[in-house]
């Protein structure tokens, strides 16, 4: 398998640091989106970032003259509802932006409970001390944490930002309590939830992202093609570094999306 990505029905695209950096497009993404419609290849647009809602998403994607429906957009966000509606979880202390609580609440989840069955840590943006004190006296008194994803930072222009994985690390510090669940992208459900539906072969669908340990990871455990991209996070280092066998090793390395399609 080259870049070209013959034989391939479909393409999950990460966003940050694949088709944009934090404000920018990054260079050549619509012409490789302009190349899936084409081609035929069905593309869609995957995110551990949770700390938007899908409309939000959509939105942002058409801000960029990209069109996007709702059910072009799978997020982290996706994958923890199914987890805490197949726990028959309703009550939760959720750290997390307003996009996320509008999304758990449409679900009929409850956010702010006093009476929480567990906390829920997303990657909040906007993050206050009441939110981290009051879930850490929850998670002291025996509430179990479920997190949204594992990402310990954001990509922007200016360097990697905190994220879920760092507000992790700063509960664990505090409380000493690990999460029971993350949920999203490494995990294999995250993905191939959408391939089942759409009627495709896994072998026949690319995973499209800047980061080894949680893109490359899943397309690896989906039984997709691994694309990696150095637009973001993960470099040639970072590859070379790898162990042999290991299973965030991609099947194609490009330096953009730019390059796809072609």
């Amino acid at each position: 398998m080259d870049a070209q990505l013959n034989e391939i029905d479909a393409v999950f695209l990460d966003l940050d640091g694949t088709i944009y950096l934090g404000g920018n497009l990054i260079e050549g993404a619509l012409d490789f989106l302009a190349r899936c419609d084409e081609k035929g290849v069905k593309r869609y647009f995957l995110s551990n970032n949770s700390s938007r809602s899908v409309k939000q998403y959509v939105k942002k994607l058409q801000a960029f003259g990209i069109p996007a429906e709702a059910d072009d957009v799978l997020l982290s966000t996706h994958d923890l509802l199914s987890w805490l509606d197949s726990n028959g979880i309703t009550k939760t202390w959720l750290i997390g932006t307003e996009g996320m609580r509008e999304m758990l609440e449409e679900k009929g989840i409850e956010t702010q409970s006093q009476e929480p069955q567990y906390v829920v840590l997303g990657y909040d943006t906007e993050i206050s001390y009441e939110k981290i004190s009051q879930a850490s006296i929850f998670m002291h008194s025996g509430v179990p944490l479920v997190a949204s994803h594992p990402d310990m930072v954001c990509p922007s222009p200016d360097g990697g930002l905190p994220d879920v994985g760092a507000y992790l690390a700063m509960l664990k510090a505090t409380t000493g309590v690990d999460p029971v669940h993350i949920s999203g992208k490494p995990n294999a459900g995250m993905i191939l939830h959408k391939i089942e539906a759409l009627g495709l072969d896994p072998a026949r669908c690319a995973m499209v992202g800047d980061r080894l340990y949680t893109d490359l990871a899943m397309a690896s455990r989906a039984g997709c093609v691994g694309v990696l991209v150095l637009s973001g996070e993960a470099t040639m280092d970072d590859v070379n570094e790898l162990p042999d066998g290991a299973e965030q090793q991609p099947t194609v390395i490009v330096k953009s999306v730019d390059e796809l399609l072609r």
